[in-house]
């Protein structure tokens, strides 16, 4: 179906509405969100031949029908049709995690897309308590606007947000599309809790939705007019929110005089027409296309327990590291390093791992889970303890990588990791690929290899833009969901002959994680 149409047939229904609804015009503001606004967004996020897309109309027609009704005729039976339309946010929800799943924490422009439609049902939650009378704690009118506020500032607003990373993506964007995100929690936690917390809330809208009129000014729009029809919905909320400041202000601390009713008329009605319309107008001219481009590099098929006893032993974890040229230069890297690699096996390896105090109560959790897994098994102290083990080789038909072999290392007779090292190559640059299989699924870890004069470094993060693998991944079936988690391998030779690594690991780019290696070669005794 044509846009036009489509923007024509939920024009139409809410005229329908209109005529013979019985409610008073700020209820309306809540309505036109259900009956055209979200249809039309919806419709821009939606691709078509996906799941939701296919089967969109019939989970659709009875929501909106649903909302119809209520006014119509009402009746026993509105928490029910109320229900109809929460289960269909829900739906829409279902459709925001199945996209996030298919993509993992990468392209923070997508998740902003997909947390308002994961919003949505909180939106479509407090509808149906509105209708079906539930005592949320509210009175009636707060409720029906805190549907309202899961419907634009949490549903529309991420979007927006969304469609402007697509065109325009810096760190300052990423930063903004952060605070956007959290936002609408925030402003819902401050509500129900503390009003401290919802002036912060208010302060946190206001600098994110600034900071998005900021960007307006550096994005590339396709055409002027999308240009200022996005500058002006993006300043409809910018004018809007400096209002909401005054109302926290005067609702939790009396130092201005803002009423509910003045909220309504001029904070509700340049939401609906100038934020929502106009916006909506102004990305319904060009919808942008997304960066994200599926992942395409060899994954292992092996899942759950590592099966070692038919397996042969080998030396190393590469054969040649001359494999990783012309990124890496053999000639001048160390050679110390080199022969670590290619003969892994001649090798000792004494390790302290150091968990960071605040990640301490999950390791003490994860421990228990570890020993079962025998995956990253390792201890809760900082003593140093030597890792041993052995180097097999895996069947390539059964993993599905290519010169793939098994680095099983174990601390004090329980084994630690089991972990898969194989290489891809992508954009001339060669990568260690390494699978640690897990119950049903593997997790991956793709590290780009660099030279720092004669020290080697491996890493997960994307530091060679534009080659994209780096990362670390979790293989769920033919899904490959890219992982919140970043690693860091420096290895460097001392002025004795030994090596010594460093192994950092963030999550959400905060430190749990650092194990020093102290590696020593098996002919020379080490010094205690």
């Amino acid at each position: 179906m044509k846009m036009r149409n489509f923007v024509l047939i939920h024009s139409l229904l809410f005229f329908i509405y209109m005529l013979i609804g019985t409610d008073h015009w700020p209820f309306l503001l809540l309505t036109v969100a259900q009956l055209v606004y979200v249809p039309i967004a919806l419709r821009l996020v939606m691709v078509p031949g996906d799941w939701l897309s296919r089967y969109y109309w019939y989970f659709a027609v009875p929501a909106y029908v649903s909302v119809v009704v209520i006014q119509w005729v009402p009746s026993q039976w509105d928490s029910f049709l109320a229900d109809v339309y929460l289960v269909f946010t829900v739906i829409i929800a279902c459709y925001g995690l199945s996209r996030f799943i298919d993509r993992g924490f990468t392209n923070i422009e997508e998740f902003a897309i997909d947390s308002g439609l994961v919003y949505l049902a909180l939106g479509g939650g407090w509808y149906f308590a509105y209708v079906a009378g539930i005592d949320t704690g509210f009175t009636p009118l707060i409720t029906w606007l805190t549907g309202i506020h899961f419907h634009y500032s949490a549903f529309l607003l991420p979007i927006f947000v969304g469609f402007l990373g697509r065109l325009y993506k810096n760190k300052f964007y990423r930063f903004i599309c952060l605070v956007i995100i959290v936002s609408p929690m925030v402003v819902a936690i401050g509500i129900t809790f503390s009003r401290w917390i919802e002036l912060f809330s208010v302060i946190l809208y206001i600098f994110g939705i600034y900071g998005l009129l900021y960007l307006t000014w550096k994005t590339p729009f396709v055409s002027r007019i999308q240009k200022w029809f996005v500058r002006v919905s993006f300043a409809a909320l910018g004018l809007t929110i400096v209002f909401s400041l005054f109302y926290a202000l005067g609702n939790g601390f009396g130092i201005v005089s803002v009423s509910i009713d003045f909220m309504l008329r001029f904070h509700g009605l340049l939401n609906c027409v100038l934020f929502a319309m106009i916006g909506l107008i102004g990305w319904s001219l060009s919808v942008p296309k997304t960066t994200f481009s599926p992942r395409t590099f060899p994954v292992s098929k092996i899942r759950g327990k590592f099966l070692s006893e038919e397996q042969s032993e080998i030396s190393g974890l590469v054969d040649r590291m001359k494999v990783f040229e012309p990124q890496l230069d053999c000639h001048t890297l160390s050679p110390k390093v080199i022969d670590f690699y290619e003969n892994t096996v001649d090798y000792r390896l004494f390790a302290s791992v150091k968990w960071h105090a605040w990640f301490m109560p999950f390791a003490v959790v994860y421990k228990a889970i570890s020993r079962k897994l025998k995956q990253i098994n390792l201890p809760l102290h900082r003593r140093e303890i030597e890792m041993t083990g052995v180097i097999l080789s895996v069947d390539e038909e059964l993993d599905g990588r290519a010169s793939v072999r098994a680095w099983v290392r174990n601390v004090n007779g329980e084994t630690a990791f089991v972990a898969l090292y194989s290489i891809h190559e992508n954009e001339e640059r060669t990568y260690m690929n390494i699978a640690l299989p897990l119950p049903f699924s593997t997790m991956i870890g793709v590290l780009d290899l660099m030279q720092d004069g004669r020290d080697l470094r491996l890493t997960s993060q994307n530091l060679n833009a534009p080659t994209p693998d780096a990362g670390i991944y979790l293989a769920v079936k033919k899904k490959i969901l890219k992982l919140p988690i970043e690693e860091d391998f420096i290895v460097r030779e001392n002025k004795d002959g030994s090596l010594i690594a460093t192994h950092k690991m963030w999550i959400f780019s905060i430190p749990f994680l650092t194990i020093n290696y102290s590696i020593h070669h098996n002919s020379i005794e080490r010094p205690f």
